[in-house]
C-alpha cells in the first residue's frame, strides 16, 4: 500500500473518531428523511453539528450522536426535505415593501381580497396608501374577475388604493388618482391608457405604463424596508424556502439593496440569497455593469449573501424583444463577452422560443472566444422552449430557470396559443430527458405567488389557478424530479450543489420538516403543505 494512501486512511479514521467524540448539536429521529441524493435514498434520522450534516441513517445508529447538550427532535413520522431554493425570485424587491403592502396570495374570492383591503384600511391613517403590488390573478377567484373601483372604494373610502395585476393592468381609486395628480390620459406615464366601459366612461383601471406608474408611489422608509425584509424571509422559511436566486428587477437601483445588506450585517438573514444585478440605465448598461462590479467580483459575499453576476436584463434592447436586430445583438454581445471574460455568471430573461435563436447566436459567439459552461449561465422563463433550443443550451452548459408562470397566467395564454401549445408549456420532461440543468422557482412576487408548494403542485398536475388542466401528461415529472429541480437544480445555478440541495453528509443543514408527506399526500393537497420547522445552516429559523 502506498504511503500517501496509508496517510489518507489514517487521517480519515482520525476525523471519524474525532466526530464521534463530539456529539451533534441537533439530532432528528423517527422520521422520513427524503435525501434527494442521486439514489433517492430515504432515511429515518439525521445528525447536525456545526451547521452541517454529519450523519444520516436509521434512528438507532444516529442515536450515538446524542450527547448531554444535543437537541433531540422526534419527528414522529414526519417527512423532511432539503430546504427549497427558488431559482428565480425577485425576493429582495418583494421584501422591501412586504410590511407595508396588502397581499392577496392564495385567496379564493373577491370578498376575501376586499376584506384584506378593508382590514388594512382600518389600521391605516386617512390618506395613507394601500398597495396590492401583484402575485394574484382573477383566475384564483371563484368570481373569475378582477375587483371594480367601486368595490375598492367601499372597502377603503378614506385611503388611496393601488391594485396591480402582472405588468399590464392597474386599478386606482379616486383618492389615488388625486394623490398622483392624474386628471386625464396625458398625465399617465409611458403611454398608459384608461380602460373604459361600453359607454366610454373610465372604469378606474389603466392599461400599460405600469412600471413607471408604480415608481410614482410613496416608498417605505428605511426602517420599514428592514422590517419587511425580515418578515418576508421569515415567511419564506415558513413555506420551506431556505435559498433564493434573485435576478434584480425593475425599480431596483443600487440603493435598494441597502436594507438587505443591513439585515445581513446584523446576522439576521434567514434565507441564503444569491443576487444578480439587473440593468437600470438604458443605453448605458455596459458602463453601469463595469462601474458597479469593480467592487463586486463574482462570488463576493459569504454563505448567506453572495453576488451571482448580471441579469436578468442585460441590455434593454434584448429584454422582451421578439424582433432583435443585429444592432441589438451586438450591444448584448459586447456585455456578454465582457462578462465571460471576467468570469461573471449571466442570467437572461427570454419568453418566446420563436426568437430564442437571436439570443443563442450571441451566446454561441461568446462561447467561441471564452467558454461559458463553467460560469453557469442561464435562460429564465422560456415556457415554450423546444428540444432544439434545449440542445443548443446544453451544448453551451447553459441552464434553465423555470417557473410556474402558467399557474396564474395559463388561462390567458390558452386563449392566445390554444390547447395543443399549452399541453407542453413548459416542456419539463423534454428538458429533463436531454439532461438540461433545471432550477425551479416562481418569479414572485409581482407576477406570481412565492409559495413553492403551489409551484410543485402545478409542476405535477399542470392545472392553472382556475383548475383547468393545461399541461399534458407527457410533460409531467415525478414528485422526486420536481423536488430535485427545486433543490439540487437551483443549487447548481447558484454554484452551490456541493454544499446544499440534498440531505447528505458534509452539506449544510438546510432542512424543512413538513406538515404532510410530500411524496404520498394526495396531489391536490400538496399546495397546502408548509414547514413546521425550518433550519438554515443548523440554526432553527422557523418553528410552529
Amino acid at each position: 500500500m502506498k504511503l500517501n494512501k496509508v496517510i489518507a486512511i489514517s487521517v480519515l479514521n482520525l476525523v471519524i473518531g474525532s466526530a464521534y467524540a463530539q456529539p451533534a448539536d441537533t439530532v432528528f429521529i423517527n422520521g422520513k428523511i427524503i435525501s434527494v441524493d442521486d439514489k433517492g435514498a430515504i432515511h429515518q434520522a439525521l445528525a447536525v453539528r456545526q451547521g452541517r450534516i454529519v450523519a444520516v441513517g436509521k434512528t438507532n445508529s444516529i442515536k450515538k450522536w446524542i450527547g448531554s447538550q444535543t437537541e433531540v427532535l422526534d419527528l414522529k413520522g414526519k417527512s423532511v426535505i432539503p430546504g427549497l431554493i427558488d431559482s428565480h425570485m425577485h425576493g429582495i424587491r418583494a421584501a422591501l415593501s412586504y410590511s407595508t403592502e396588502v397581499h392577496w396570495f392564495g385567496l379564493s374570492t373577491i370578498d376575501a381580497a376586499l376584506d384584506k383591503v378593508k382590514q388594512a384600511a382600518s389600521r391605516a391613517k386617512p390618506g395613507e396608501w394601500l398597495i396590492v403590488a401583484g402575485g394574484w390573478t382573477e383566475e384564483q377567484f371563484k368570481e373569475g374577475r378582477r375587483p371594480t373601483q367601486a368595490e375598492l372604494l367601499q372597502a377603503a373610502p378614506n385611503n388611496p388604493v393601488y391594485v396591480q395585476w402582472m405588468y399590464e393592468w392597474v386599478m386606482l381609486t379616486p383618492l389615488a388618482y388625486q394623490a398622483l395628480n392624474i386628471q386625464n390620459e396625458a398625465d399617465l406615464p409611458a403611454g398608459g391608457k384608461f380602460i373604459r366601459d361600453e359607454a366610454g366612461k373610465p372604469t378606474g383601471a389603466i392599461a400599460g405604463g405600469v412600471v413607471p406608474l408604480f415608481d410614482k408611489l410613496p416608498k417605505p422608509s428605511f426602517e420599514q424596508k428592514i422590517i419587511g425584509t425580515t418578515k418576508f424571509f421569515n415567511e419564506l422559511n415558513r413555506v420551506g424556502v431556505t435559498g433564493v436566486i434573485d435576478p434584480g428587477g425593475f425599480n431596483m437601483s443600487p440603493t435598494e439593496y441597502a436594507p438587505l445588506f443591513q439585515v445581513w450585517k446584523n446576522k439576521q438573514l434567514t434565507v441564503r440569497v444569491n443576487y444578480s444585478y439587473f440593468a437600470q440605465k438604458k443605453d448605458k448598461e455596459f458602463e453601469e455593469f463595469k462601474e458597479l462590479t469593480q467592487l463586486l467580483p463574482m462570488g463576493f459575499g459569504d454563505n448567506m449573501l453572495r453576488f451571482n453576476g448580471i441579469g436578468e436584463r442585460v441590455t434593454f434592447s434584448m429584454y422582451n424583444n421578439d424582433k432583435a436586430t443585429p444592432n441589438d445583438q451586438e450591444k448584448f454581445y459586447q456585455v456578454a463577452r465582457w462578462a465571460a471574460q471576467n468570469g461573471l455568471t449571466l442570467t437572461q430573461h427570454w419568453q418566446e422560443n420563436a426568437s430564442a435563436d437571436s439570443l443563442l447566436q450571441v451566446l454561441e459567439k461568446v462561447n467561441q472566444e471564452f467558454p461559458i459552461a463553467k460560469l453557469r449561465w442561464s435562460i429564465a422563463h422560456l415556457n415554450n422552449g423546444t428540444a432544439s433550443t434545449f440542445e443548443r443550451m446544453k451544448a453551451l452548459g447553459v441552464g434553465w430557470a423555470m417557473q410556474d408562470a402558467m399557474y396564474l397566467d395559463g388561462d390567458k395564454t390558452l386563449h392566445k396559443h390554444g390547447e395543443k401549445v399549452l399541453e407542453r408549456m413548459p416542456p419539463i420532461n423534454t428538458a429533463l430527458k436531454m439532461g438540461l440543468h433545471i432550477g425551479a422557482g416562481t418569479d414572485a412576487h409581482r407576477v406570481a405567488d412565492y409559495n413553492p408548494f403551489i409551484a410543485l403542485r402545478w409542476m405535477l398536475d399542470g392545472k392553472s389557478a382556475s383548475g383547468k388542466k393545461l399541461r399534458g401528461t407527457e410533460e409531467i415529472p415525478t414528485r422526486l424530479q420536481a423536488l430535485q429541480m427545486y433543490t439540487l437544480g437551483s443549487a447548481w445555478l447558484a454554484h452551490d450543489e456541493a454544499n446544499r440541495g440534498s440531505l447528505e453528509v458534509g452539506k449544510w443543514a438546510d432542512i424543512a420538516v413538513l406538515t404532510d408527506d410530500y411524496l404520498t399526500v394526495p396531489l391536490d393537497q400538496i399546495g397546502r403543505i408548509h414547514s413546521t420547522l425550518t433550519m438554515v445552516g443548523g440554526k432553527i429559523v422557523h418553528r410552529d
